[in-house]
């Protein structure tokens, strides 16, 4: 454990200016306030936050930074108060702690609500002050280091599980490449350790083997630059961690063997203009491996990492990975955002490709219904794997893999993406779900009479696009429900020879757990409450008013349950929608949708006589489809069936459909004869496919004259 000056002289090497009275008092007072506790491991818990603190020092933090590590676990597991910390150090220092404090268990459980709730409030709190989530991920490593120390392996592995899945991706998109690597390795230890030490063991050999190689390779490297030069160029080699070795065998699905990349060597020069000479000398000295260039200087990742990567068949006819940048590059790529933390820097500094990123966290934020929703869309954000596209004007665009049109026009700005109409990739027109290749020009092509579509949400990636589309179908859907509701309980109120009036409507708000009128107006749209339960409630006196009212909640999974069993693509989801009786259609017809003032959506087939009604109101037809999950869900056709009236034909009907998979619901005897009977039959069926299989079974047999689809 480092001992109280070590950590004050730590600091003072790279800012001497530290104050180190704070720093001796944090010190103290950590140590004071967690007396005799221990962790488990047998330590005595204060050596925690000392740990915390050395890794914040180690990046070079300021000196708040240090001294949160310090106290950050004093208000949750001491009997130290925020106002105490306050009073002793600042409100500075005590806002930090605060953000900490409330971070401190974020879970991976079943309880999933949970867990998103405080990923939430991580963001909100990384949004105030950056430094949190810096100490955050600190308290994590060194949680990590100490992981074996954990009895329960349940345990243990959510806590690897949770680094993997959050805490990991954190780091990586504020530019923390070490810190990254560093809980990847420590939870794929824990998560899978045998895959690791298989790793481990072909690396030690690969030590062995080539331990007069690697010296051979870096010292022809640095003659070849002095050559050209460069004498001042630094060059060091990188064995890659285990995990990112594993996670690139999975992603090229090769073994370790055809890995050529396991040892990066590494050239430091002064500027960006040696960059350049440097990776020309290297390409005219040795032969390039075609597809393994790539500039991160002209075109940086999303987190602000800048380098020149490339891959040679190098010295000693090794085939190497060289990555070249510049001393400062090779900060920001150690420490990301923490290297514009540090104690040189302006504490208001908000710039820069990693706080853009932050950004787009809190304007997802805005736009999400609820945490889980927002967990999912940040998890999209995470995605390492990047594509990097451009406006007409040259900007770069940078977007996960997958990323279509759409995703790239809320990415420039959300009312692009809500206006969205079209797209030109390269100059030509192109369907808004193509999906964007690295160095696309992508021009978007918009119209104020655009609103977003529902189906988009089927193709795009990014959380932030998701979001706002989520966004924008719940409006429509609350304008729908609203609508539909204030109708359906004004022809409630006049069935029953009501006035109608939100006055007699208000006292029941309580009753059916509105906030408001209008609350009340979407659940009855909703079909969450009828209309004559309203009017019920408004006049207990009259017989109906007996009945008991349904609570909301229930009536809401009750209705959820029924909503369930058509789905409609092309819909508002969970519009009043219902199947027209004139035509029964069925999944595999082709349907179009009547909107009706009263009763929400008709679904209709194309070639149904009553669509002739509505010929002079194209206003009210809707584009719908079946949605793919209808062929697991049982609907209902109707035939016009006719039969000898011999015994036993009526059971020769039934006993055909049954051996086709269909069942009977209704049946009606519509006309008889001495010789025929006429029948209308209902029938339980998967889809169209499915009745036209029963329709031929029927004409096959002798006792039936004739079967036809019925459309009335």
């Amino acid at each position: 454990m480092m001992r109280q000056f070590e950590l004050v002289e730590l600091v003072k090497t790279y800012d001497p200016s530290a104050d180190e009275g704070i720093l001796n008092r944090a010190y103290v007072y950590s140590m004071k306030a967690h007396g005799s506790q221990l962790r488990a491991s047998g330590d005595p818990y204060f050596s925690h936050p000392v740990e915390v603190a050395g890794i914040l020092a180690g990046m070079k933090l300021d000196a708040a930074s240090i001294v949160t590590g310090l106290l950050h676990d004093t208000v949750e597991d001491t009997v130290a108060t925020l106002d105490d910390i306050e009073r002793l150090f600042g409100s500075e220092i005590a806002r930090l702690v605060d953000g900490v404090t409330k971070l401190s268990r974020i879970e991976l459980q079943s309880d999933q609500t949970k867990q998103a709730e405080n990923f939430r409030k991580l963001v909100l709190a990384m949004s105030e002050d950056i430094r949190v989530l810096l100490v955050k991920l600190a308290d994590r490593l060194h949680n990590m280091q100490t992981l074996n120390f954990i009895e329960s392996s349940e345990k243990r592995r959510r806590i690897a599980r949770e680094t993997m899945d959050i805490y990991a991706p954190l780091a990586e998109r504020i530019g923390m490449h070490r810190m990254k690597d560093d809980l990847e390795d420590l939870a794929f230890a824990e998560l899978s350790p045998d895959v690791r030490a298989s790793i481990v063991a072909r690396l030690d050999f690969l030590r062995r083997k080539e331990t007069d190689i690697i010296p051979l390779i870096q010292s022809e490297l640095d003659r070849k630059l002095r050559e050209n030069d460069l004498s001042g160029a630094l060059i060091t080699g990188r064995e890659k961690s285990p995990y990112s070795i594993w996670r690139k065998m999975q992603k090229k699905d090769v073994g370790f063997e055809q890995l050529s990349d396991v040892m990066a060597f590494r050239i430091l020069v002064n500027d960006v203009g040696e960059c350049y000479h440097a990776l020309g000398v290297i390409h005219s000295a040795y032969h390039v491996v075609p597809g393994r260039f790539k500039d991160y200087i002209s075109t940086p990742k999303p987190n602000g990492y800048r380098s020149l990567h490339t891959g040679v068949i190098g010295p000693e006819r090794q085939r190497i990975e060289v990555q070249i940048r510049t001393h400062e590059m090779h900060e920001v790529a150690e420490y990301g955002v923490a290297a514009h933390w540090t104690y040189k820097q302006n504490a208001g500094n908000t710039e820069g490709p990693q706080y853009r990123w932050l950004r787009e966290l809190l304007d997802i934020l805005k736009h999400t219904a609820g945490p889980e929703e927002f967990l999912e869309n940040t998890k999209l954000e995470m995605f390492p794997d990047q594509v990097f596209a451009f406006t007409p004007k040259g900007d770069l665009i940078a977007l996960p893999r997958g990323a279509t049109p759409i995703d790239f026009a809320y990415a420039v700005h959300s009312e692009i993406g809500d206006r969205c109409v079209g797209a030109k990739i390269n100059g030509r027109i192109a369907p808004l779900r193509t999906v964007l290749a690295n160095g696309d020009q992508v021009e978007i092509i918009t119209s104020k009479a655009q609103t977003p579509s529902p189906t988009w949400e089927e193709f795009v990636v990014t959380g932030k696009a998701r979001a706002r589309i989520r966004r924008f179908i719940r409006t429509q859907e609350r304008a729908q429900y609203l609508k539909l509701g204030r109708a359906i309980v004004q022809k409630a109120f006049r069935h029953e020879g009501q006035d109608f009036s939100e006055r007699a409507v208000e006292p029941l708000l309580k009753r059916f757990d509105c906030a408001n009128v209008e609350d009340l107006y979407v659940a009855v749209g909703e079909g969450v409450v009828t209309g004559r339960q309203v009017v019920n409630a408004a006049f207990p006196q009259k017989e109906e008013a007996k009945s008991k009212v349904v609570s909301l909640a229930h009536a809401r999974r009750k209705a959820r349950q029924n909503d369930a069993a058509v789905s409609i693509r092309g819909l508002i989801p969970g519009m009043a929608m219902h199947l027209a009786a004139c035509c029964h259609p069925l999944p595999g017809d082709r349907i179009v949708g009547i909107v009706t003032t009263g009763k929400g959506v008709t679904i209709h087939t194309m070639d149904c006589e009553t669509l002739e009604n509505f010929t002079d109101t194209p206003e009210r037809w809707l584009d719908v489809a079946w949605s793919s999950s209808e062929s697991e869900l049982v609907h209902v056709g109707r035939v016009s069936v006719t039969i000898e009236n011999v015994p036993g034909s009526l059971g020769t009907v039934a006993t055909v459909i049954g051996k086709q998979g269909g069942n009977i619901s209704n049946l009606k005897v519509t006309n008889r004869s001495l010789d025929f009977f006429e029948l209308m039959i209902d029938v339980e069926v998967a889809d169209v496919k499915h009745l036209t299989t029963i329709i031929g079974a029927l004409r096959a047999n002798r006792v039936i004259h004739s079967v036809e689809r019925a459309r009335g």
